[in-house]
């Protein structure tokens, strides 16, 4: 390498060398700060997950932010650096559908970063029992696909739940079908979820319409399946793909290039008004009685205060009368005079009321 090139990197290398000085100091200085937030949270009994402050942490970051950095990088480092912080406050655990290597554990890496401790459960009735129990502190389930709707259990298990939502965080979705050794040569049973096969049905009609499919548990499953049987192919994501060391026989074939899933971070406590510009959501479970109009006039408070519903789904009460469940998303806090004229309304009007909780609205960015 040319003399004056080497010393030229030397001297940025320094530089270099001073600024992660400097850095490492000042991380350490806000982790002290975080343990010093964290005593005075543990002697008040107050939660150690606040997602309104994180959101408003990582949108003061990101809007200070003048480059060469992203945005969305300085976000994903800020995330990282949240995580540590909150650990030494109080290390967290986050039930998710496991095993590892699911989209769900990919959602809960993304909202709550490296710094948390997973705990896998092999359906969702046992997320949602595990948190209620207390054996973990938080759950990560997923609510409704883009391409395939809501997540039918997940609805179910809300109804009964004394669990609030938190947050929301949403995943881009993309599918591989997977096998151990890499072709479909042997293949006899193409396995994942009902959900994954369902998204990439098309695809599956065009290339394997004759290749058995059958539904498992999780997407996870069905790679750690193939990785021990060769007659089993599997519909998963990377990170399955690593964890279980299967190859990949094609890549991205979900029907819908921009599939999400959008997933709900659920606990024991409640959130504060997050801090302008972020903005939240609340969401809820009603039902009317089965007469003409009762729909209606069950949305009519929300015109009549000015409040907007950015979701509704309805959903079978099963109690043989033609009733229904109705799951809103409405924009705004249960603390905003307009949400909670809404919801005293609601509660005056519906046969079943159910506030999931108020939480902070996620910005989707493609990933």
């Amino acid at each position: 390498m040319d003399e004056d090139i080497a010393q030229r990197l030397k001297s940025l290398r320094q530089a270099i060398d001073q600024v992660d000085a400097r850095l490492i100091t000042l991380l350490n200085e806000r982790a002290q700060l975080a343990i010093d937030v964290g005593r005075i949270k543990h002697g008040a009994g107050a939660a150690v997950f606040r997602p309104e402050r994180e959101i408003e942490v990582l949108q003061r970051t990101a809007a200070s932010n003048a480059g060469p950095l992203s945005h969305a990088q300085v976000t994903n480092v800020f995330r990282e650096v949240i995580s540590a912080c909150r650990a030494l406050e109080r290390p967290l655990t986050v039930a998710y559908l496991g095993p590892a290597g699911t989209f769900s554990e990919m959602a809960m890496q993304r909202q709550f970063g490296a710094s948390v401790t997973g705990l896998p459960c092999h359906t969702l009735d046992e997320v949602f029992r595990s948190t209620e129990s207390g054996s973990a502190e938080l759950a990560i389930v997923p609510l409704e696909n883009s391409s395939e709707g809501a997540v039918s259990r997940t609805l179910d298990l809300l109804l009964a739940t004394p669990l609030k939502m938190l947050a929301e965080i949403s995943v881009l979705v993309q599918h591989n079908l997977l096998s151990k050794s890499g072709s479909m040569t042997g293949v006899t049973r193409i396995c994942a979820h009902a959900q994954a096969l369902a998204q990439c049905a098309n695809w599956l009609n065009q290339y394997w319409p004759s290749i058995e499919r059958q539904s498992v548990a999780s997407n996870a499953e069905a790679a750690r399946m193939a990785s021990e049987d060769e007659g089993v192919a599997a519909i998963a994501g990377d990170a399955a793909a690593r964890r279980y060391d299967v190859r990949t026989v094609a890549a991205q074939i979900q029907d819908d290039t921009h599939n999400r899933t959008r997933f709900a971070v659920l606990g024991a406590q409640t959130t504060q008004p997050s801090t302008p510009p972020a903005r939240d959501k609340t969401s809820l479970i009603l039902s009317v009685p089965n007469k003409a109009g009762a729909v209606f006039h069950m949305l009519s408070p929300l015109a009549s205060h000015g409040v907007s519903m950015t979701r509704f789904e309805s959903r079978p009460a099963r109690v043989g009368t033609w009733e229904y469940y109705f799951y809103l998303d409405l924009e705004g806090h249960v603390d905003e005079p307009s949400v909670a004229a809404v919801l005293a309304e609601l509660q005056q009007a519906c046969a079943f009321y159910k506030c999931l909780g108020s939480y902070p609205a996620e910005r989707v960015n493609s990933q």
